[in-house]
């Protein structure tokens, strides 16, 4: 068992699988992204030689990030080395969906449970503003296709961005009338590359309940308030699906944090926004002993802050969101 100073069981691992993207969101990175070489981020063994590392320390939980995940090449091979491994229990995945339409049952068939799909509005020239590159039909198509792969209950999560979307918040609230999803509104956060745009055009958690409540009235409490993960949850009277309400800006849940992140480049993160890290993939590479690097993640896990530091301006910038992994 990982426990950190705090007294934290951390059981869950986000695994960034690459820092490329096929999309270039506004509020993510720049349209002219620089990635890294190929060469320094972990390789397939390594991947599957850390994740075993973390499961015999108690990591029982795997969700696969990227940049787009889906784009990583033999992705299916590492969802099923991944869900092999003794120990984990829970293996998803945070993708823009845009390449489910045809992934999404192999990677069901390799042993992903669920999937969070990224899509900020329902309308077409709005979806290509904000993306740069993007064609929301094709979001929709994935969103089906894991529905009918069984990578469920789907998750759809949207950042709201003032002068891009703040207006399709009850559009997308509405899909869960009728479809049993989960959609989640999330506070954007301040990282580096497009930090300008992430601190002054934020919209709250509880802005967007507002403007959903002022279109459709009151909405019904979930699980009495109790935290889904990140999300507190809310539905629509009679609807099949839950409205979710990510405020980790404004009301961080940084107390009930079990998460730690492996980037892409194997470097540790135990905080999303903090710049503290630790290179796992150098030592690895350089023939460190498994009880060496276990030494080293538990000593990390150890000094995991207590929460992030934006109500005293403290910024990450020392990678971009793509860099971390969602």
């Amino acid at each position: 068992m990982a426990i950190d100073r705090f007294g934290r069981n951390i059981h869950y691992l986000r695994i960034s699988l690459t820092d490329r993207c096929n999309l270039r969101c506004i509020y993510c990175m720049p349209e002219d992204m620089t990635f890294r070489p190929n060469a320094e981020l972990m390789q397939d063994d390594e991947i599957i030689t850390l994740t075993r590392l973390f499961a015999s320390l108690g990591i029982n939980k795997i969700r696969l990030t990227g940049g787009e995940p889906t784009i990583r090449a033999n992705v299916v091979d590492i969802v099923r080395g991944i869900a092999e491994t003794e120990g984990i229990k829970s293996v998803s995945m945070t993708t823009n969906g845009l390449l489910l339409s045809r992934l999404a049952q192999p990677l069901a068939d390799a042993g992903l449970e669920r999937v969070n799909i990224s899509i900020d509005t329902l309308d077409p020239d709005k979806f290509k503003r904000i993306t740069r590159w993007g064609k929301v039909n094709e979001v929709i198509d994935g969103i089906k296709a894991a529905e009918a792969a069984g990578l469920t209950p789907v998750k759809l999560n949207a950042v709201v961005v003032t002068g891009y979307n703040e207006g399709d918040v009850v559009d997308l609230a509405e899909l869960t009338v009728k479809n049993p999803w989960q959609v989640r509104f999330i506070e954007m956060m301040p990282f580096a590359g497009a930090t300008e745009i992430q601190l002054t055009q934020m919209v709250t958690a509880a802005q967007i309940q507002e403007q959903i409540e002022a279109a459709h009235g009151p909405l019904e409490v979930v699980n009495g308030g109790k935290l889904d993960g990140e999300a507190r949850l809310f539905r629509f009277k009679n609807g099949l699906g839950d409205i979710g309400f990510i405020a980790s800006v404004t009301m961080p849940f940084c107390a009930s944090c079990t998460r730690a992140r492996l980037t892409s480049d194997g470097v540790l993160r135990m905080c999303l926004l903090r710049e503290k890290e630790v290179d796992l993939l150098t030592p690895l590479r350089a023939g460190a002993s498994l009880e060496e690097l276990r030494k080293l993640i538990l000593e990390t896990i150890w000094e995991k802050p207590w929460g992030h530091g934006l109500e005293d301006g403290v910024i990450p910038l020392n990678r971009v969101m793509s860099e971390i992994g969602g």
